[in-house]
């Protein structure tokens, strides 16, 4: 339902109708449409009506009230059962859809409340005062359209609970529902719900005639005739304050503001911007022979411009993670952008090896630092509890360049020569870095904390606008002091790398790191000497060579796929042992918590499995 929202609601640019959208419309339609058949309405409507006929003719049951309540599709059916009698006594449908327009309306015989927002995008609002005055003549049954100003379709069960106006419908949504249950069983038998406040100014209330219990409580002298012309705009008891309160409990408010949705596509943006220091790395392990000859130097000088690659690509992080941690993220990647393709319209032009060598590590420094950005990001806005699967997934797209590279990099060699290598590196990273910058938001929390706060004004994209007036007008008012804060820390200066450097003085960082390492060293030691032996020993060409670099590739994907979720399982297995409850987007107390078993139960095997399978080579 949320990508539904997203798929059908104002789009905040061109590039949402013309990237997300798509995507989203896939999505959605890969979960609708098995929906559709599982739930059409020829197996739907006889479950439904056969389950009411069978409760109507068991003696246990048959001289009870009965109520029906229906959302959205079982809104339909529950307007359908008020059409007969015999049926129900009275029925509450909240965002119907799928309503044929009159007869659907004309036909009912039972007492009837109706919700729906003024938004909703089935039900658009001028069909709702079609609705109101088709049952406003009918003088013989009791019906009820609420109108909640702000709400929008399915409202009553999937309210945003960050959204105050939202979260008041649905509630005041179900006390309606409960009140006409009260009202079909009698004091006696009905649910017990208590004084009941009066509605808020968000609702607008059409009654024909009223439901008695409805109204008890209200202390409403209106007569019925006199309701049916009149929006009603009772205060309440106890008026909404004109700003949210929000928890200042670190642990208790919620991590980060963004959607789901919105998280996902931020990290998708950052995993696929991830992915072009690996591909850099591995695009031209094919073309290394090719390129020794072209160059006229030997195989050790070409394998040397690997080396000093990830040289550069092992230190440039160091200078790039701390302006990106001091200034945020999104400058850092239009720094990487422009450094990253200066260097490859330089290698694409050369034709002598020590250019090659120099551009090959500014090319490093340009792309390198893009791997460490996209987990900063998963941090800044995923909770520990999430993180694993998150990761997983940013790191797929850096998993699928060792794979995807050699492939595409043999072909192109083989047919358009290895300096097309890099125009290609320069119109595919354009193709992703631009939308990047124009759209994904910032997300460091040393700038814009959980997301809630604006951003300098230099280090917006083009939605960061209508984001924060969509807040605003939702009543979610910036922290001022917040952001007073935040600016009074906000500085750019020189990159300190020895900053970066100072987590290795940790024993159990420097443990970690120094395990990555050896497993990447590993790596890249076999993907770079295998490219040349397989070249010379079985006469190779570069689209052959290429094809060995798919097994490698698939078994990463295969790891990331895995290892994630794994992380993720054994972390709820150690909270439910110690009977914590874990809360998705809210910052956890971990002190307590065994973080690090529930990781290396998980790292350890497939740490060992690895190391077993380079023996083996």
């Amino acid at each position: 339902m949320e990508t539904m929202d997203a798929l059908l609601g104002p789009s905040p640019s061109w590039a949402t109708t013309v990237f997300y959208k798509p995507v989203w419309a896939v999505k959605f339609a890969g979960a609708a449409i098995p929906f559709i058949a599982r739930n059409r309405d020829a197996v739907v409507r006889p479950r439904i009506f056969d389950f009411h006929r069978a409760v109507r003719a068991d003696p246990v049951t048959k001289d009870l009230k009965l109520g029906s309540t229906g959302y959205c599709w079982g809104g339909k059916y529950t307007i359908h059962l008020c059409q007969e009698e015999g049926m129900v006594d009275a029925g509450f449908a909240a965002h119907p859809s799928k309503m044929a327009f009159p007869e659907d309306w004309n036909k009912i015989v039972k007492p009837l409340a109706v919700a729906i927002g003024d938004v909703d995008m089935v039900i658009g609002i001028e069909d709702v005062k079609r609705i109101e005055g088709v049952l406003r003549e009918k003088k013989d049954v009791e019906t009820e359209v609420r109108v909640y100003e702000g709400a929008k379709h399915g409202f009553a069960v999937r309210a945003d609970p960050k959204d105050e106006g939202q979260t008041r419908s649905a509630v005041e949504s179900i006390v309606v529902m409960a009140n006409t249950n009260e009202g079909v069983a009698g004091p006696e038998k009905g649910v017990d719900v208590g004084p009941t406040e009066p509605q808020n100014k968000d609702v607008v209330a059409v009654d024909n005639k009223e439901i008695p219990s409805l109204n008890e409580g209200h202390d409403s002298e209106i007569p019925s005739e006199e309701a049916a012309q009149t929006a009603v705009d009772v205060p309440t008891s106890e008026p909404p304050s004109e700003t949210p309160v929000e928890p200042t409990d670190e642990y208790s408010r919620a991590y980060s503001v963004f959607t789901v949705t919105q998280k996902k596509m931020i990290v998708t943006t950052a995993s696929l911007a991830s992915l072009f220091s690996p591909m850099a790395t591995a695009i031209y392990y094919p073309s290394l022979t090719t390129m020794a000859k072209d160059l006229h130097v030997s195989d050790a000088k070409i394998n040397l411009t690997v080396t000093l690659f990830l040289v550069i690509q092992g230190i440039a992080p160091a200078f790039f993670a701390d302006i990106a941690d001091r200034a945020g993220r999104r400058p850092v990647y239009a720094m990487c952008y422009f450094i990253f393709n200066a260097a490859n319209i330089g290698l694409a032009l050369q034709n002598n090896y020590t250019a090659l060598l120099i551009l090959r590590m500014v090319q490093s420094a340009g792309s390198s630092s893009t791997v460490s950005l996209a987990n900063g990001v998963v941090g800044d806005i995923i909770t520990s509890a999430e993180r694993g699967t998150y990761i997983a997934f940013a790191s797929l797209a850096g998993i699928f360049g060792p794979m995807i590279a050699p492939v595409l990099g043999g072909a192109i060699a083989q047919y358009a020569g290895w300096h097309f290598l890099f125009w290609f590196q320069l119109i595919f990273s354009s193709a992703v870095y631009i939308p990047l910058l124009l759209f994904m938001p910032e997300t460091c929390r040393s700038v814009v904390d959980d997301g809630s706060i604006p951003p300098p004004y230099w280090s917006r994209n083009f939605t960061d606008a209508v984001r924060h007036r969509n807040r605003a007008k939702r009543g979610l008012v910036v922290d001022t002091v917040k952001q007073e804060e935040i600016r009074k820390k906000y500085r750019i200066g020189f990159p300190n790398p020895l900053a970066t450097l100072r987590v290795v003085t940790d024993r159990a960082t420097a443990i970690i790191l120094i395990c990555t390492g050896v497993g990447i060293g590993c790596f890249y030691a076999i993907s770079t000497g295998a490219a040349t032996v397989f070249s010379k020993h079985y006469n190779f060409n570069p689209l052959q060579i290429s094809l060995m670099f798919i097994p490698i590739g698939a078994g990463s994907v295969l790891s990331a796929l895995t290892s994630g979720r794994l992380i993720d399982w054994n972390y709820r297995r150690h909270a439910h042992r110690l009977g914590i409850t874990v809360v998705k987007n809210k910052r956890q107390d971990l002190r307590n918590f065994p973080i690090e078993t529930a990781r290396l139960q998980v790292g350890f095997p497939m740490l060992f499995l690895a190391g077993a399978a380079v023996l083996s080579c």
